[in-house]
């Protein structure tokens, strides 16, 4: 992904292009240990943004994770709470608006922070980017806290995360900067982490961050094509990195939007670690955003990446 600004003729024939790349199945690598080993080096220079996803907790038998391990099972967990009506019961986002309008925007806050405050076990994923040393960026998508708890675990690491959060319910910040303690911090204290954990969504620790509602989409999506929502250190340390997707799936116009935006003016070479079929819309996004699909199951490429790095 570049900084290109292109046309819409030129849009639609990048467009048309992927289509046929697509068809040719030129999205998957032809050479999975050699995508891996470049994959490694590049981690071992530090010119990765791992990009971490609620498939890493598939790795996790269901017995083993209290945590929803993705958007259907949280949706199954906001139903039991409160039952949405039958047309939208699948659709995360409506469920969680139907519960903010009906029971108030708190009740929601406090059944998520029910759901995701809970003792995780960390995946090989988890563990995986907690060792790398002081990556620059770490993107991860989901609610929990298992990430920053292993940064946390390292007294030697300066880090701290970005959370976003909910426009309608904020003072006017997209964001908010937390310290490594989980105490409030600033945009200039987070330019002296040697690492910054970003969490696009939110999450339930320290503060209970959470965008998953309609409502707190339909402003983000409209301002994050012009990036006022993302922070500018993110932009800045994305910049010239490629992007390594693990535990992401991009069957939804929301999953495909925030890995674009957040990848935005970064290098044009990613890998995204998603085996078996793809879908249509997958493989058009993948092939339109220059991202080289790793066919290989997660545990396969993080036992590879352990070995390597």
């Amino acid at each position: 992904m570049t900084d290109t600004i292109v046309a819409p003729d030129a849009e639609r024939a990048t467009e048309r292009a992927a289509d046929l790349a697509t068809d040719a199945d030129t999205v998957t690598v032809p050479d999975t240990a050699a995508a891996l080993a470049e994959v490694a080096a590049a981690l071992s220079a530090r010119q990765v943004v791992p990009y971490l996803g609620p498939g890493a907790f598939a790795l996790l038998p269901a017995e083993q994770c209290p945590i929803p391990r993705n958007s259907a099972e949280l949706v199954q967990r906001l139903n039991a709470k409160v039952a949405a009506p039958g047309r939208i019961r699948a659709n995360l986002t409506a469920v969680a608006q139907f519960i903010e309008t009906r029971k108030h925007r708190k009740t929601l806050e406090i059944i998520l922070n029910e759901i995701f405050r809970q003792t995780v076990p960390a995946t090989a994923v988890h563990r995986l980017l907690a060792a790398i040393p002081a990556p620059p960026l770490l993107v991860d998508v989901w609610y929990d806290n298992v990430l920053d708890t292993l940064l946390g675990a390292d007294a030697g690491r300066k880090w701290g995360q970005i959370q976003g959060v909910s426009h309608p319910q904020s003072t006017g910040e997209w964001v908010r900067y937390y310290a490594a303690d989980g105490s409030n911090a600033t945009a200039e204290a987070a330019a002296g982490w040697d690492t910054v954990l970003y969490k696009p969504s939110g999450a339930v620790t320290p503060a209970g961050n959470y965008l998953i509602s309609d409502s707190d989409y339909v402003e983000i999506l409209t301002e994050i094509d012009i990036q006022t929502p993302i922070p500018a250190i993110v932009q800045e340390r994305r910049a010239g990195r490629h992007f390594l997707y693990l535990g992401c799936r991009f069957d939804h116009e929301i999953q495909r939007t925030f890995a674009r935006q957040i990848a935005k003016r970064s290098s044009g070479t990613h890998w995204a670690v998603i085996p078996g079929e793809l879908s249509k819309n997958e493989a058009r996004f993948l092939a339109i955003h220059g991202i080289r699909r790793i066919d290989v199951t997660l545990d396969a490429a993080v036992a590879a990446l352990q070995a390597a790095v």
